[in-house]
């Protein structure tokens, strides 16, 4: 098969949501619907060991949320499938941002009865600064919720995109009937069986076929083509290109938990979701088609396999075929390397590949030399763009609770900021270690991973900072004169670049007034001199 061949054949998406939508249940119906699984496990449900297919980590399990990202494919109608399945909870959102680069789409999942919530916004920014094409799929129609034009205003108010409904509800709640599709001109009627993958859908010849009234009554008919004549009448015909360009997000309605809609949504995404596209870097535009391999790491893991103690970094290939056991350059390194056993990826199961193709996401096994944003090629000397860390929000200065284990405490520390659970600040002298993360909860995380990866214990004090601002001059005495003067508040990242720990939005501006020269980057995606 041919390189374009196998490009068509590929679609990579990421799922997005504020926390509790149903993000991580629509995942799994989504590989069910695929036969990647043959049951789903209900994520919350405590009566029910099995957990969601796609959280793998132990504390994801105890706590019922994702924290990390995971990595699933499955075979579709033809196609072969990428689903990025990322954190909702707010507290891991850089890790959420980080993938973004690496997907063509996203699905976003809306709670009905929420409707737009911070996160939901957030995130939605991210893929505005992109126009990453949007699907979304608005969730737990057999609950209680809000209106479906009002949701519709909501999201083009708030997300500011247009919106085209794909289907619409028959009701809503204990009224949900089901859904009419409107490209297929098809209603898909509502059992609420939880087990079984949703089957009853009624063939009409359109919507004032007199079949409608039989099979869901005359008044619902009748309020269902007022509201669909009306939904044509504002949003008028879809259009696949302007959704390829972020402008119109295409609307699905339904229910994941109970199978319902989620046929729907797949077998549209399908057909007109983007195929792999290609990504920016120093050197211009780098085309899937382009025939020389290249790639970059977005995320690093270590531990998915506690017994052995590996550390994979996921790569998303943007052009060229990757092949095992071929020798690829490490641009930031510049050093070759080749791997023996990369792999693909079904959440915590991996299965060893020979071949990848753009689009695809694998895993290579990583000694510690990897970190986010590396460029792999085929030996040409680019970087790909766009792979930030943003200034985190709270900062805690690291306490070795077990002065034995000091080694496995930096090594765990290390690591984990490697994989950018969260970020690393150095404060000297005393070689202070002071991490910083965009909520509370990566601490608990970082301490429960620390105890039960590494061996290692740790607490954390509280430093009262408010923003980290990394430093550009082009008078480089500029910087080192700032850096005597703030020395209380200088620290240095992972890759030894100066970082100034701002304690208030006062002395922050205070200090770009002082030094016109300088510039205070609050995220790390600037072009740098030297190399991490």
């Amino acid at each position: 098969m041919s390189l374009q061949e196998e490009i068509n054949k590929r679609r990579t998406f990421g799922i997005i949501s504020h926390p509790d939508a149903g993000k991580t249940t629509l995942t799994e119906k989504l590989l069910l619907f695929g036969g990647a699984i043959q049951t789903a496990g209900a994520v919350k449900n405590n009566k029910i060991k099995k957990t969601a297919t796609s959280d793998f980590m132990e504390i994801e399990k105890q706590r019922g949320i994702s924290v990390a990202t995971s990595v699933m494919a499955f075979n579709y109608r033809g196609k072969k499938i990428n689903i990025l399945d990322t954190p909702g909870h707010k507290d891991f959102a850089e890790d959420t941002y980080r993938t973004l680069t690496a997907v063509d789409s996203v699905i976003l999942v809306i709670d009905c009865a929420n409707g737009v919530e911070a996160q939901t916004e957030r995130l939605m920014e991210v893929c505005r600064m992109r126009n990453t094409p949007v699907i979304v799929f608005i969730n737990k129609m057999d609950r209680e919720g809000r209106d479906a034009f009002d949701l519709l205003d909501e999201l083009e108010e708030k997300l500011s995109i247009k919106v085209r409904p794909m289907s619409w509800p028959i009701g809503i709640g204990a009224t949900f009937r089901g859904v009419y599709n409107m490209h297929r001109d098809n209603l898909n009627l509502f059992s609420g069986n939880k087990t079984e993958i949703e089957k009853d859908v009624v063939e009409i010849q359109n919507i004032e076929d007199s079949l409608l009234e039989e099979v869901i009554g005359k008044e619902d008919a009748d309020i269902l083509r007022e509201e669909v004549e009306l939904v044509n009448g504002v949003y008028g015909n879809f259009s696949r290109e302007k959704y390829l360009s972020g402008e119109v997000a295409p609307v699905y309605f339904g229910s994941a938990l109970n199978n319902f809609g989620v046929q729907e949504l797949l077998d549209s995404f399908v057909e007109i979701s983007p195929t792999p596209q290609g990504r920016m870097s120093d050197k211009g535009f780098i085309e899937p088609t382009h025939n020389k391999f290249s790639g970059f790491v977005f995320k690093i893991h270590a531990n998915i396999d506690p017994k052995h103690r590996d550390r994979i970094a996921f790569l998303r290939i943007v052009s060229g075929e990757f092949k095992r056991n071929t020798f690829y350059k490490n641009i930031r390194l510049d050093k070759k390397v080749k791997f023996s056993n990369p792999t693909s990826f079904m959440a915590s199961n991996k299965e060893v590949i020979d071949s990848a193709y753009p689009g695809d996401v694998i895993g290579l096994y990583d000694t510690g030399t990897f970190k986010i944003g590396d460029t792999l090629t085929e030996g040409e000397d680019f970087i790909f763009k766009g792979i930030p860390s943003f200034s985190p929000e709270i900062f805690k200065e690291v306490q070795n609770d077990a002065p034995m284990k000091t080694k496995q405490l930096e090594k765990g520390i290390a690591q984990l900021t490697d994989e950018g659970v969260a970020q690393l600040f150095t404060i000297q002298p005393g070689n202070r270690k002071v991490i910083g993360t965009v909520g509370e909860l990566q601490f608990e995380v970082i301490q429960y991973r620390l105890k039960h990866e590494y061996n290692a214990s740790c607490s954390f004090r509280h430093r009262s900072h408010h923003k980290a601002c990394w430093l550009t001059a082009e008078d480089e005495e500029k910087i080192d004169e700032f850096v005597r003067r703030k020395s209380s508040n200088i620290a240095y990242d992972k890759d030894g670049n100066t970082v100034f720990l701002a304690d208030s939005p006062f002395l922050l501006s205070q200090a770009e007034a002082d030094y016109p020269e300088i510039k205070f980057h609050t995220t790390s995606d600037f072009k740098l001199d030297k190399k991490g």
